[in-house]
């Protein structure tokens, strides 16, 4: 019997000590996984917080690396094109004018189409000084060439001009170095001039043209000062 009560005794004192280390090994367990849990997660956020600050700098601007290291696909700019056509010369050039008398030099300039202007000095003689457009200068018909003359204006003497048409009376005081000045307009027939014909005046001085086309019968004119 007492082999029997000791059995149970000691049966009856095992089972709650293999109870209790059951227990505190399951508890022991638990605490290490929660441990190791943390301590990833520590790790964990403490790597991905590294890798965070390494690679913020190069997240934060990709078009600028891929800008850098693409190569350029603009062309250079070249020189804009002209807006504007060169003027055509047609091969026609400023004579060898200086030295010459002007009214020489005037010639040369109408035979190769060319305007003419005069400007006298105040010293003496006829002879042109220096040219605008300069000499050899290549210039387009029509262009007008400023002649510089040493001395001053010559006199001249004003032509008769009354009866004749308003543009031959003007190609008639052109052509003795004078201005026409149109008085009422620039057609009809010329029945006052000023100043009188054959009265004396000088080269590039004015002489003014009333031109008038009557109703009926002769020309009237109305003269404004």
């Amino acid at each position: 019997m007492t082999d029997g009560n000791t059995e149970h005794g000691a049966g009856g004192d095992a089972g709650p000590d293999r109870l209790t280390l059951m227990l505190g090994g399951g508890l022991a367990v638990a605490l290490l996984a929660a441990i190791g849990a943390t301590g990833g997660w520590l790790l964990a956020g403490a790597d991905d917080e590294a890798t965070g600050r390494a690679s913020a700098p190069a997240s934060s601007s990709p078009s600028t690396a891929r800008s850098s290291a693409a190569p350029s696909s603009e062309r250079p700019r070249s020189t804009p094109p002209r807006t504007t056509a060169p003027a055509r010369t047609d091969g026609a050039t400023v004579p060898p004018v200086v030295g010459m008398d002007f009214e020489k030099a005037r010639e040369e300039l109408r035979d190769r189409r060319l305007g003419w202007r005069l400007i006298f000095g105040s010293g003496t003689g006829r002879a042109v000084e220096r040219a605008y457009p300069e000499v050899g200068q290549e210039v387009s018909p029509g262009r007008t060439v400023t002649l510089y003359v040493s001395g001053p204006a010559p006199a001249a003497t004003v032509p008769d001009l009354i009866g004749e048409s308003c543009s031959e009376a003007a190609d008639e005081l052109v052509e003795d170095g004078f201005y026409p000045s149109y008085r009422l307009r620039r057609t009809g027939v010329v029945n006052r001039q000023e100043p009188a014909a054959d009265s004396t005046a000088r080269w590039n001085d004015r002489v003014s043209i009333w031109c008038e086309v009557a109703a009926s019968g002769t020309p009237t004119a109305v003269p404004t000062p």
